[in-house]
């Protein structure tokens, strides 16, 4: 087990303010794994770590047959726990600088096809309550059209939207607030679905959720695994609610959004998990040619 005065893994963890709990968990863990492996090569503390070193521990990971995501993972933890030390003039040099993480080309986002989306603003059921289709409509347009996680979905409340300036209000991973443009058919959707909100909230029933924007069948706020089964309901094949996240970032880069405004939207901290979205639009127009050109 490392030497928690010497690498001070607590201390690193109550810096990542602006974290969720998840990540800070999942950063301590890596850290921690790391700094266990590193003793059994007699390295005792982060200032004895180099560059070789941190090498040397992701080709041990890659050996081990870890997936490449979970390796790149590994890799940034120790690059935020490195540049902390540095910030904190515990150590002068970033043993992690230049050291590359495996490439994960093969794991690009799925981006819905026009026949997939269409299928899930498909409102042909007719054995369903109309409360129902009206709110699961919303729920794909909010999705879709803004891009949000599904878990940021399921936490809005009605005072989030605003639809006089066509914005939600959003709170995304580690409590940072941001402001999202809602579309057109979104409001739209939200609005039908308001009409007929009441007839799941119960007025002084403690188990309705009267301040929730989408409610279930009892009245209580959405869950994520509620999401999974409105678009199982309505899509032509398994669909994750992130796969509508992903086709409105590609969407966007597809028509000439600026990366940085992409990044924003989707309220991502670096924009290098926004520029993956970018290898999708490439692999897009790579197929478009190879369909359409005649000397392709």
């Amino acid at each position: 087990m490392a030497t928690t005065d010497k690498w001070n893994i607590e201390g690193f963890a109550t810096s990542l303010t602006a974290a969720s709990d998840n990540t800070v968990s999942a950063y301590v863990s890596d850290v921690s794994l790391f700094a266990q492996w590193v003793e059994r090569q007699q390295i005792v503390s982060p200032k004895e770590v180099t560059k070789d070193v941190v090498r040397q521990y992701i080709s041990f990971l890659t050996t081990m047959k870890q997936a490449k995501r979970s390796v790149s993972r590994k890799l940034a933890a120790l690059r935020r726990y490195f540049a902390w030390l540095v910030r904190d003039g515990k150590i002068k040099i970033d043993p992690t600088l230049g050291v590359r993480s495996p490439s994960d080309a093969g794991r690009l986002p799925k981006v819905l096809t026009n026949e997939q989306l269409g299928a899930l603003f498909e409102t042909s059921n007719s054995d369903e309550p109309e409360w129902k289709t009206l709110r699961d409509t919303a729920v794909i347009e909010m999705l879709y059209g803004s891009g949000l996680r599904v878990s940021e979905l399921c936490a809005l409340d009605i005072d989030s939207i605003n639809a006089k300036s066509n914005a939600v209000t959003v709170m995304g991973k580690g409590s940072k607030e941001r402001r999202v443009p809602v579309s057109e058919p979104t409001i739209d959707a939200i609005k039908l679905w308001m009409k007929v909100r009441r007839e799941v909230i119960v007025d002084g029933d403690p188990k309705s959720d009267v301040v929730a924007l989408f409610v279930n069948s009892r009245g209580k706020r959405l869950g994520t695994r509620d999401v999974r089964r409105i678009l199982d309901a309505r899509s032509l094949a398994p669909t994750h609610p992130h796969a509508l996240r992903h086709t409105f970032a590609t969407h966007l880069l597809d028509n000439g959004a600026d990366l940085r405004a992409v990044q924003e939207l989707l309220g991502h901290s670096d924009v290098a998990t926004t520029q993956r979205y970018t290898h999708v639009s490439k692999e897009r127009l790579k197929s478009v040619y190879g369909v359409s050109h005649p000397r392709a």
